[in-house]
């Protein structure tokens, strides 16, 4: 039994698992007699009250998982970017073209096919940055189920597609999702800013002085009206990736290792069970063709994949970049159908766009179906890809 543990947690696919057990476990709970406690603990006051200097904010369990945990979840984001950036996939210059052509693509047609379905409904456009999102640890999951039987090349392309694409949505995230900005906040943090700045120029490479001042910015952000994720993200730009001497591991590296499992085994799991309880009840067919719940479907869908696949055709018609190496096109199809997976990325940004109950219980539908249909459509067809190699072998 426990060799049995132990290999689930060494292999690539476990976190996904858990993920959608946790999800599962949600809507359980909504859809039980443990609807009223589970809704109760969700809102439950936990206010950030810092009396000795004077900051106080009220807080739910629900929004210290919004605010305080996905905050640690993109400061991991923004580690692994500059991990990327700095040794990773994206260090080499012709390398990046492809993940970050394609990323844009897969960014577009999903916002502009929701923009359509819902144009002129102005409560559902909020919505539209929901379908633009790539899961990273479920969309590299189910392309990990395939083994060593997926070119190298395919599985580059989509680490580095999904980490460009969590950039964006980022930045989509702090342009189009902060509200009610108090500037007064805003300047402390760019103090904070300033003096980690003056942390990494001096090469200090000792991690307490980036984690305290990397607290107190997340606390500022968290007041200015700008969303505190981006204080997570942020912070990561800071710390240092090379050590003043030639022993042991940087910082960067110290805290990429550390927060990989707490994030994908604790982290993610707690925000997929605070946030994808769909509600059944009352629901019919005909909920698939709300604009709102169709807009995401076929953003996420169609839209991630129409926006990939296009941005890869066109430049390679004009040379620009290669096609991948030792893969067809069943599976190059497949792996830009599983970036149409958008479970938590879009679930999030679905918590910013929407307060109302029933809008997010849509965007919830909505996600899902989206989700489901990417990896089971993306299997297929990478499976398919892989026959393909085998029989002209």
């Amino acid at each position: 039994m426990k060799t049995l543990i132990k290999n689930f947690f060494k292999s690539d696919s476990s976190s996904g698992i858990i993920l959608l057990l946790f999800a599962i476990f949600a809507m359980i709970c909504v859809n039980s007699p443990l609807r009223p406690y589970y809704e109760d603990f969700l809102n439950t006051g936990l206010n950030l009250n810092l009396s000795f200097i004077g900051i106080f904010k009220e807080m739910t369990i629900k929004l210290w998982v919004d605010d305080a945990l996905m905050a640690i979840f993109f400061f991991l984001i923004g580690i692994e970017l500059k991990h990327e950036i700095i040794n990773g996939e994206l260090s080499n210059r012709s390398a990046i073209i492809k993940p970050l052509i394609a990323a844009i693509g897969g960014v577009v047609a999903p916002a502009l096919i929701f923009a359509h379905i819902n144009n002129g409904m102005v409560d559902n456009i909020r919505g539209w940055a929901i379908p633009t999102a790539t899961d990273i640890a479920f969309a590299i999951g189910v392309l990990n189920l395939f083994g060593n039987k997926v070119p190298k090349s395919l599985k580059i392309f989509l680490v580095a597609l999904a980490v460009i694409d969590d950039l964006v949505a980022i930045l989509i995230i702090a342009i189009f999702y902060s509200d009610n900005i108090a500037i007064g906040y805003l300047q402390l943090s760019g103090l904070i800013y300033v003096l980690l700045f003056i942390l990494n120029r001096q090469k200090v490479t000792s991690l307490y002085p980036y984690l305290i001042l990397g607290a107190i910015l997340w606390v500022f952000i968290l007041k200015s009206g700008v969303h505190a994720t981006i204080a997570g993200v942020t912070l990561a730009m800071f710390l240092p990736a090379k050590l003043k001497y030639k022993k042991g591991f940087a910082p960067l590296y110290i805290v990429e290792n550390f927060l990989h499992k707490p994030v994908n085994y604790i982290i993610l799991p707690i925000f997929a069970f605070a946030s994808a309880g769909i509600l059944f009840e009352g629901i019919s067919w005909d909920i698939l063709l709300d604009p709102l719940v169709f807009g995401i479907i076929m953003g996420l869908f169609a839209g991630k994949q129409i926006g990939v696949v296009a941005t890869i055709i066109i430049i390679n018609k004009l040379k620009l970049v290669q096609f991948f190496q030792n893969s067809n096109i069943y599976q190059f199809y497949g792996v830009a159908t599983l970036t149409g997976i958008g479970f938590t990325m879009s679930l999030f940004i679905g918590n910013l766009a929407f307060t109302d109950s029933e809008m997010l219980n849509k965007v919830r539908i909505g996600v899902m179906v989206a989700s489901a249909l990417s990896a089971i459509i993306g299997s297929l067809l990478i499976y398919i890809g892989i026959k393909k190699n085998s029989t002209q072998s």
